[in-house]
Protein backbone atom coordinates (compact mmCIF):
# COMPACT_ATOMS: atom_id res chain seq x y z
CA UNK A 1 0.00 0.00 0.00
CA UNK A 2 1.46 3.31 -1.10
CA UNK A 3 1.47 6.04 1.64
CA UNK A 4 -0.02 9.61 0.16
CA UNK A 5 2.98 12.35 0.31
CA UNK A 6 1.40 15.59 1.89
CA UNK A 7 2.96 18.02 -0.98
CA UNK A 8 3.74 21.66 -0.06
CA UNK A 9 1.97 24.14 -2.03
CA UNK A 10 2.38 27.89 0.65
CA UNK A 11 5.24 30.11 0.83
CA UNK A 12 4.83 30.38 4.70
CA UNK A 13 4.41 26.44 5.08
CA UNK A 14 7.57 25.76 2.43
CA UNK A 15 9.31 28.36 4.70
CA UNK A 16 8.51 26.56 7.97
CA UNK A 17 9.20 23.27 6.82
CA UNK A 18 12.81 24.80 5.45
CA UNK A 19 13.65 26.10 9.24
CA UNK A 20 12.70 22.43 10.55
CA UNK A 21 15.33 20.97 7.80
CA UNK A 22 17.81 23.49 8.33
CA UNK A 23 17.76 25.38 11.28
CA UNK A 24 21.11 27.06 11.41
CA UNK A 25 20.16 28.95 8.39
CA UNK A 26 16.17 29.70 8.45
CA UNK A 27 13.71 31.10 11.12
CA UNK A 28 10.38 32.24 10.75
CA UNK A 29 10.52 34.86 13.59
CA UNK A 30 13.37 36.91 14.94
CA UNK A 31 16.22 38.49 13.19
CA UNK A 32 16.98 36.98 9.67
CA UNK A 33 19.96 35.47 8.63
CA UNK A 34 21.67 36.48 5.62
CA UNK A 35 21.55 33.28 2.87
CA UNK A 36 24.36 32.61 1.00
CA UNK A 37 24.36 33.43 -2.60
CA UNK A 38 22.98 30.73 -4.67
CA UNK A 39 21.16 28.81 -1.66
CA UNK A 40 18.53 27.40 -3.88
CA UNK A 41 21.20 24.75 -5.47
CA UNK A 42 22.21 23.69 -2.36
CA UNK A 43 18.71 23.27 -1.04
CA UNK A 44 17.59 21.67 -4.28
CA UNK A 45 20.72 19.06 -4.29
CA UNK A 46 19.78 18.34 0.05
CA UNK A 47 15.81 18.04 -0.71
CA UNK A 48 16.52 16.06 -4.50
CA UNK A 49 14.50 12.61 -2.66
CA UNK A 50 11.97 14.82 -0.83
CA UNK A 51 8.65 15.07 -2.70
CA UNK A 52 7.14 17.19 -0.38
CA UNK A 53 8.56 20.40 -1.90
CA UNK A 54 8.41 20.70 -5.73
CA UNK A 55 11.64 23.03 -7.09
CA UNK A 56 9.18 25.78 -8.47
CA UNK A 57 7.23 26.08 -5.27
CA UNK A 58 10.96 26.11 -3.70
CA UNK A 59 12.12 28.64 -5.87
CA UNK A 60 8.88 30.84 -4.82
CA UNK A 61 8.83 30.30 -1.12
CA UNK A 62 12.57 31.36 -1.57
CA UNK A 63 11.71 34.93 -3.04
CA UNK A 64 9.09 35.64 -0.42
CA UNK A 65 11.77 34.65 2.26
CA UNK A 66 14.48 37.15 0.68
CA UNK A 67 12.30 39.92 0.24
CA UNK A 68 10.37 39.81 3.17
CA UNK A 69 10.93 43.54 5.60
CA UNK A 70 12.55 40.97 7.90
CA UNK A 71 15.39 39.82 5.76
CA UNK A 72 15.66 43.27 3.59
CA UNK A 73 16.71 44.93 7.33
CA UNK A 74 19.53 41.90 7.90
CA UNK A 75 21.28 42.79 5.25
CA UNK A 76 23.68 45.00 6.55
CA UNK A 77 27.20 45.67 5.86
CA UNK A 78 29.56 43.57 8.88
CA UNK A 79 26.72 40.80 8.52
CA UNK A 80 28.17 37.22 7.46
CA UNK A 81 25.82 35.30 4.69
CA UNK A 82 25.74 31.73 5.98
CA UNK A 83 25.19 27.98 4.25
CA UNK A 84 22.55 25.29 4.95
CA UNK A 85 24.65 24.47 7.90
CA UNK A 86 24.96 27.80 9.56
CA UNK A 87 28.51 28.25 8.71
CA UNK A 88 29.76 31.58 7.52
CA UNK A 89 30.56 31.93 3.83
CA UNK A 90 31.13 35.94 2.82
CA UNK A 91 31.01 39.55 4.43
CA UNK A 92 28.07 41.36 3.41
CA UNK A 93 28.95 44.16 1.13
CA UNK A 94 28.15 48.16 0.55
CA UNK A 95 26.10 47.39 -2.71
CA UNK A 96 24.28 44.78 -0.98
CA UNK A 97 23.00 46.90 1.62
CA UNK A 98 22.16 49.30 -1.09
CA UNK A 99 19.96 47.05 -2.95
CA UNK A 100 18.04 45.93 0.00
CA UNK A 101 17.90 49.59 1.56
CA UNK A 102 16.21 50.66 -1.86
CA UNK A 103 14.18 46.95 -2.11
CA UNK A 104 12.74 47.57 1.10
CA UNK A 105 11.32 51.44 0.80
CA UNK A 106 9.97 49.88 -2.69
CA UNK A 107 8.12 47.39 -1.09
CA UNK A 108 6.74 49.97 1.86
CA UNK A 109 5.73 52.18 -0.83
CA UNK A 110 3.61 49.56 -2.30
CA UNK A 111 2.33 48.47 0.53
CA UNK A 112 1.10 51.88 1.91
CA UNK A 113 -0.64 52.54 -1.55
CA UNK A 114 -2.48 49.24 -1.20
CA UNK A 115 -3.66 49.97 2.05
CA UNK A 116 -4.56 53.41 0.65
CA UNK A 117 -6.64 51.90 -2.12
CA UNK A 118 -8.38 49.02 0.22
CA UNK A 119 -9.44 52.24 2.66
CA UNK A 120 -10.94 54.00 -0.19
CA UNK A 121 -12.19 51.08 -1.63
CA UNK A 122 -14.23 50.12 1.49
CA UNK A 123 -14.98 54.07 2.62
CA UNK A 124 -17.02 53.70 -1.16
CA UNK A 125 -18.56 50.86 -0.64
CA UNK A 126 -20.41 51.96 3.30
CA UNK A 127 -23.83 52.40 3.10
CA UNK A 128 -24.68 55.92 3.23
CA UNK A 129 -26.43 57.47 6.37
CA UNK A 130 -29.62 58.72 6.37
CA UNK A 131 -29.73 62.13 7.17
CA UNK A 132 -31.57 62.73 10.37
CA UNK A 133 -35.24 64.51 9.98
CA UNK A 134 -35.29 67.87 11.72
CA UNK A 135 -37.78 68.95 14.26
CA UNK A 136 -40.37 71.03 13.06
CA UNK A 137 -40.28 70.17 9.47
CA UNK A 138 -43.36 70.20 9.42
CA UNK A 139 -43.86 73.80 10.64
CA UNK A 140 -41.35 74.60 8.23
CA UNK A 141 -43.55 72.86 5.68
CA UNK A 142 -46.92 74.64 6.56
CA UNK A 143 -44.71 78.43 7.01
CA UNK A 144 -43.94 77.64 3.43
CA UNK A 145 -47.63 77.89 2.27
CA UNK A 146 -48.88 80.39 3.98
CA UNK A 147 -45.80 82.27 2.04
CA UNK A 148 -46.71 81.68 -1.21
CA UNK A 149 -48.26 84.72 -3.12
CA UNK A 150 -51.46 85.98 -2.51
CA UNK A 151 -52.69 86.58 -6.09
CA UNK A 152 -51.97 83.03 -6.85
CA UNK A 153 -55.39 80.14 -5.76
CA UNK A 154 -54.50 76.97 -4.75
CA UNK A 155 -56.32 74.05 -5.54
CA UNK A 156 -57.06 73.55 -1.60
CA UNK A 157 -59.10 77.20 -2.03
CA UNK A 158 -60.60 76.13 -5.13
CA UNK A 159 -63.91 74.26 -3.53
CA UNK A 160 -63.85 76.95 -0.48
CA UNK A 161 -64.44 79.46 -3.20
CA UNK A 162 -67.02 77.29 -4.69
CA UNK A 163 -68.60 76.51 -1.63
CA UNK A 164 -69.14 80.24 -1.15
CA UNK A 165 -70.78 80.68 -4.43
CA UNK A 166 -72.92 78.17 -3.81
CA UNK A 167 -74.19 79.50 -0.51
CA UNK A 168 -74.51 82.96 -2.00
CA UNK A 169 -76.65 80.86 -5.17
CA UNK A 170 -78.85 79.39 -2.04
CA UNK A 171 -79.77 82.62 -0.23
CA UNK A 172 -80.81 84.04 -3.96
CA UNK A 173 -83.23 81.19 -4.31
CA UNK A 174 -85.01 82.23 -1.24
CA UNK A 175 -86.24 85.03 -3.47
CA UNK A 176 -87.22 83.21 -6.40
CA UNK A 177 -90.71 82.73 -7.56
CA UNK A 178 -92.72 79.93 -6.08
CA UNK A 179 -95.06 79.01 -9.73
CA UNK A 180 -92.40 76.93 -11.43
CA UNK A 181 -92.65 74.30 -13.74
CA UNK A 182 -90.36 71.99 -14.88
CA UNK A 183 -88.63 72.63 -18.27
CA UNK A 184 -88.59 70.77 -21.41
CA UNK A 185 -85.34 70.53 -23.64
CA UNK A 186 -87.12 71.48 -26.58
CA UNK A 187 -88.34 74.74 -24.67
CA UNK A 188 -84.72 75.85 -23.72
CA UNK A 189 -82.77 78.04 -25.51
CA UNK A 190 -79.35 79.83 -24.93
CA UNK A 191 -79.66 82.94 -22.89
CA UNK A 192 -82.80 81.92 -21.51
CA UNK A 193 -83.54 83.05 -17.48
CA UNK A 194 -84.25 80.06 -15.79
CA UNK A 195 -84.71 78.43 -12.30
CA UNK A 196 -81.69 75.63 -11.66
CA UNK A 197 -82.02 72.58 -8.77
CA UNK A 198 -78.54 72.45 -7.08
CA UNK A 199 -80.09 72.25 -3.61
CA UNK A 200 -82.79 72.33 -1.39
CA UNK A 201 -84.17 75.27 -3.46
CA UNK A 202 -84.22 76.75 -7.08
CA UNK A 203 -81.40 78.86 -8.33
CA UNK A 204 -81.93 81.95 -10.96
CA UNK A 205 -79.65 81.49 -13.66
CA UNK A 206 -78.94 81.84 -17.79
CA UNK A 207 -78.45 78.99 -19.75
CA UNK A 208 -75.51 78.82 -22.06
CA UNK A 209 -74.93 75.81 -23.46
CA UNK A 210 -77.35 73.12 -24.38
CA UNK A 211 -75.50 69.74 -25.07
CA UNK A 212 -77.96 66.80 -25.31
CA UNK A 213 -79.63 65.89 -22.37
CA UNK A 214 -77.20 68.40 -20.14
CA UNK A 215 -77.92 72.05 -20.12
CA UNK A 216 -74.93 74.21 -18.97
CA UNK A 217 -76.11 77.49 -16.57
CA UNK A 218 -74.38 80.16 -15.44
CA UNK A 219 -75.99 81.42 -11.73
CA UNK A 220 -76.33 84.85 -10.77
CA UNK A 221 -73.42 84.77 -8.97
CA UNK A 222 -70.97 84.01 -11.96
CA UNK A 223 -70.73 79.96 -10.96
CA UNK A 224 -71.14 78.15 -14.00
CA UNK A 225 -72.73 74.62 -13.82
CA UNK A 226 -74.29 71.54 -16.03
CA UNK A 227 -77.43 69.91 -14.68
CA UNK A 228 -79.89 67.63 -16.73
CA UNK A 229 -82.25 69.09 -17.94
CA UNK A 230 -85.00 67.57 -15.62
CA UNK A 231 -83.49 69.85 -13.08
CA UNK A 232 -84.39 73.09 -14.93
CA UNK A 233 -87.53 75.11 -13.93
CA UNK A 234 -89.20 77.67 -15.89
CA UNK A 235 -91.76 80.08 -14.47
Amino acid sequence: MTNEVNKLTQSKEIIAYLAEKFPACFNVEGEAKPLKIGIFEDIAARLADDERVSKTRLRTALRHYTNSWRYLRAVKVGSQRVDLDGQAVAAIEQEHQDHAEQSLAESKERAAARAAEKRKQQKQQQPRKAQPRESGSGDNARKARAKKPAGKTSRAAAPTASSKALKQASRDARSAPSNLQQAELTQLQVGQQVQVKAGKAPMPGTVTEIDKDDVQVQLSNGLTMKVKASNVFVS
